[in-house]
């Protein structure tokens, strides 16, 4: 009886194994929507970090996270690092490119709770009725991040996010 418990143990094992390892070696997560302002309103509010504290879902899951300005005050080189609570951790972004009402994109490096460095992206367009701002995180998938997708959908999880900030973004644009 406990060789046969051993045995399908082992295979469930193996199984999560081969399922885990299936797994892209990437992740992208995105999001879009529709902002009723002008491009360059939407811009500023993603190119200058000190605006992010309006509409970041991660600032309204710690109000009370340390947090660290460097660089300028906006644009290309800008950079925030923050230390918080076991929900938005520790980490720090930087603005690699800022192309005005068009593109900003962000190196982030996480320490807690896992290290990783990933990429954000957020890409403006005009559209009928506003500004379309697409939010987009890739970064490479280890196996650790390949088990936790199988037990949490991640694209979920951190899609629930870009998805409350967007409708935050949303609302400081449309109240300007």
């Amino acid at each position: 009886m406990m060789i046969a418990l051993a045995v399908v143990a082992l295979g469930g094992l193996a199984i999560f194994y081969v399922m885990a390892s299936s797994k892209p070696d990437t992740f992208r997560v995105e999001r879009q929507a529709v902002i009723a302002a002008p491009i360059a309103n939407v811009f500023d509010q993603i190119n200058d970090l000190h605006a992010w504290d309006a509409w970041s879902p991660w600032a309204k899951k710690d109000p009370n996270a340390k947090s660290n300005y460097s660089g300028p005050p906006a644009g290309k080189g800008a950079a925030f690092a923050w230390d918080g609570n076991n929900t938005v951790g520790k980490g720090r972004m930087e603005i690699i490119e800022s192309e005005p009402s068009s593109k900003v994109v962000l190196r982030l490096d996480f320490e807690k709770p896992f290290k990783g460095t990933n990429q954000a992206a957020f890409t403006l367009a005009q559209v009928p009725g506003g500004t379309q701002v697409n939010w987009a995180m890739t970064g490479p998938a280890n196996f650790a991040s390949k088990v936790m997708d199988l037990l949490m959908n991640m694209d979920a999880m951190i899609g629930r996010d870009f998805e409350a900030g967007l409708q935050a973004m949303k609302s400081v644009c449309e109240r300007r």
